[in-house]
């Protein structure tokens, strides 16, 4: 029985770990910390769709050890502050890199 479980247990952590859209480095140290970061993600983009003034569609999110990388294209640079903004206060975050460009 117990082997059943661990065998279900890989399996499943083997099909979580390939999910799309996740970054994963190899310095990364437990599945723990890419479970957190895959949330932090997750979190940081609902954020933007939530709010009016994001275009969540038009920004990317990788989160990697806590720190979360923005890029893409902000129509203006309060745009791109309230992206800044919105991932520095979700949960987890330790730090926000901020490589959104503004279109002209």
């Amino acid at each position: 029985m117990i082997h059943r479980h661990l065998a279900a247990t890989a399996i499943l952590l083997g099909m979580f770990l390939n999910l799309p859209g996740c970054a994963v480095s190899r310095g990364q140290e437990t599945v723990g910390a890419y479970i957190d970061d895959a949330a932090i993600t997750t979190s940081v983009k609902a954020r933007f769709f939530e709010d009016k003034n994001v275009a969540g569609s038009s920004i990317s999110v990788e989160t990697l050890n806590g720190t979360v990388m923005l890029s893409g294209f902000a129509k203006s640079a309060s745009e791109r502050e309230s992206a800044e903004s919105i991932a520095r206060a979700v949960k987890g975050v330790k730090a926000v890199r901020n490589e959104i460009a503004v279109r002209p």
